[in-house]
C-alpha cells in the first residue's frame, strides 16, 4: 500500500513538473498564436508598446511576465528567438537622470543601441496573481503631436488624437510604455565602464549613434528614432 502510494506521488509531482516545463515553452507559441490579436492590421513596426500592453493586461504571475517581456523587441516590434540571450545595458532614469542598468532582449544589436539613445526608464508597479511586484520600464516621450510621426508606424495603435492611447497601448506618467528592463537596478561603476568598453554597447553604439539619421540603414533604421526622438 505504501509503496503504491509512493508510486503515485513521485507520478503526481513528475506530471506537475512536466507541465510546468511545458508551460514555459509555450509563451512564445501564445505570443504567435495571438499575433492578429496583438497586430489587427499585423504591422508590428516600432510595436513594443502594444506587445507590453498584451502582457501586462494578462490575468499571470510576475514570472510569467518576465519570460513573455523576453520575446519581443521593444524598439522593432520582432519577436526574439526563445534561446536568445540579452545585452547588459544602461539608461536614464526618467526623473532623476539616474543610470539604471540592466538586461535588454534585442532582435539585433542596433537596438540595443538606439535603446540606450532615445528611451528612459521608470519603476512601475503592478499587482500580478502572485502579489505585487516593482520594476523598471522602459518609456519613450508621447509621439502623438509629432508632425514627422513615421508613416511605417500604425499611429492609431498608439495614439487617440495628440494623446496617448491607453485602451491600445500602456502609458505611465504621460509617457508611453514600450518595454521591460530586466533585472533593473542602480549601475554601479563597474557595470557603465563594462556597457562602456563592450564591442556593441560600446565600440558599435557609439558608431551608430554618432551616424546621421539619414544614414542609418540597419536595424530599424530612422523608424523607431523618429517616434523617440
Amino acid at each position: 500500500m505504501k509503496k503504491n502510494l509512493l508510486k503515485l506521488l513521485v507520478i503526481f509531482f513528475v506530471l506537475i513538473q512536466f507541465d510546468s516545463i511545458s508551460e514555459e515553452k509555450n509563451y512564445h507559441k501564445e505570443l504567435i498564436a495571438d499575433w492578429s490579436r496583438i497586430f489587427p492590421d499585423q504591422n508590428r513596426n516600432a510595436g513594443g508598446p502594444m506587445f507590453f500592453k498584451y502582457i501586462i493586461d494578462k490575468e499571470i504571475t510576475y514570472k510569467d511576465f518576465k519570460e513573455f517581456n523576453k520575446l519581443y523587441c521593444a524598439v522593432s516590434g520582432s519577436l526574439i528567438d526563445p534561446n536568445a540571450q540579452p545585452d547588459f545595458i544602461y539608461t536614464n532614469e526618467s526623473k532623476t537622470g539616474e543610470k539604471i542598468c540592466g538586461d535588454y532582449y534585442k532582435c539585433c544589436i542596433p537596438c540595443s543601441c538606439d535603446i540606450m539613445k532615445y528611451s528612459e526608464v521608470e519603476k512601475m508597479k503592478h499587482k500580478f496573481l502572485d502579489g505585487l511586484k516593482e520594476f523598471y520600464v522602459f518609456t519613450i516621450r508621447n509621439p502623438c503631436n509629432k508632425k514627422d510621426f513615421p508613416n511605417r508606424v500604425n499611429k492609431n495603435y498608439f495614439c487617440n488624437g495628440e494623446k496617448i492611447n491607453d485602451d491600445q497601448v500602456y502609458s505611465l506618467n504621460d509617457k508611453l510604455v514600450i518595454g521591460l528592463l530586466h533585472e533593473g537596478r542602480s549601475c554601479k561603476k563597474n557595470d557603465i565602464d563594462f556597457v562602456n568598453s563592450h564591442q556593441v554597447t560600446g565600440r558599435f553604439c557609439e558608431f551608430r549613434n554618432n551616424t546621421p539619421l539619414e544614414n542609418l540603414k540597419t536595424g530599424m533604421g530612422d523608424i523607431f528614432i523618429k517616434l523617440a526622438r
